[in-house]
């Protein structure tokens, strides 16, 4: 008899080492089937490999941008998407965790940088959140009294702005925005949306390369006040997606980074 499991749809892997790839790894880990969007085929490809010979079930949806139409095409091919031993799909969980970075002084952003930010920012992830928000409402409410959870990636600038934020913090600061409006609008009908803050640097690839020294590296990746854990994010996702509706947290504030800060300098 073929068995039906919670699918979680998970955008913005990058290389494979941060918040997406560590999500979608943990939700494998229990008992989830991951379908992984991202712009770069290797690395999807690749990270989707990695989840199936662990003992998961994973599968790489590559698409060419970031924008409204191409999210929408390949979450319908997602759905559509045959898994193994399975007559049907539910997508129960959906992360936006894609984004776009501008560090510029504000006479420095072009045009070019807006459009970017608004596209990673606003305008692809009303589209990830009206298809996975439809695929929601299509589920049987569960026992934690859910039909199904989107989460969004946020950072520092959801919540305010710098000297080199401005388009950055603007298009954070939008995902801010529509995702409260949506765990308003949904959350009367047992959809839950949460938004994390992640107030911090992430132990990524990229990010211990810009430490030029072995030394330097070796502390960045070792000294946990000083960086977030991109698996301990995920454990807060799947916290998240286990809730029970009486208790829903709509934001979550990660900011160990901090604790660091404040215990070396006195505060920050």
């Amino acid at each position: 008899m073929s068995t039906i499991r919670p699918i979680l749809v998970v955008a913005g892997i990058g290389n494979a080492s941060g918040t997406g790839a560590a999500t979608a790894r943990l939700f494998a880990k229990n008992g989830y089937r991951v379908a992984l969007i991202a712009r770069n085929a290797d690395q999807v490809n690749n990270a989707a490999a990695e989840i199936n010979k662990s003992g998961g079930e994973a599968a790489a949806f590559p698409v060419k941008s970031y924008d409204y139409t191409d999210v929408t095409n390949v979450f319908q091919t997602i759905r559509q998407y045959q898994w193994p031993s399975q007559e049907k799909v539910e997508i129960r969980a959906a992360l936006w965790n894609a984004s776009h970075g501008v560090w510029k002084g504000f006479l420095d952003v072009t045009e070019e940088d807006i459009q970017a930010s608004a596209q990673a920012n606003i305008v692809a992830p009303f589209a990830f959140s009206r298809a996975a928000i439809s695929a929601f409402k299509e589920n049987d409410i569960d026992d934690h009294g859910r039909r199904g959870t989107l989460l969004f990636t946020g950072a520092t600038a959801s919540i305010r702005g710098n000297v080199v934020t401005s388009a950055f913090a603007a298009g954070k600061h939008a995902l801010r925005a529509l995702s409260q409006s949506l765990a308003k609008e949904f959350g009367k009908e047992n959809i839950h949306v949460a938004h994390a803050i992640i107030d911090g640097g992430i132990l990524t690839e990229r990010s211990l390369a810009r430490h030029a020294d072995s030394k330097s590296q070796e502390e960045y990746k070792n000294n946990h006040d000083i960086r977030l854990s991109p698996e301990s994010i995920a454990e807060s996702y799947l916290y998240l997606t286990n809730q029970d509706r009486s208790a829903w947290t709509w934001e979550l504030d990660r900011e160990w980074h901090f604790i660091g800060l404040r215990r070396r300098f006195g505060g920050v």
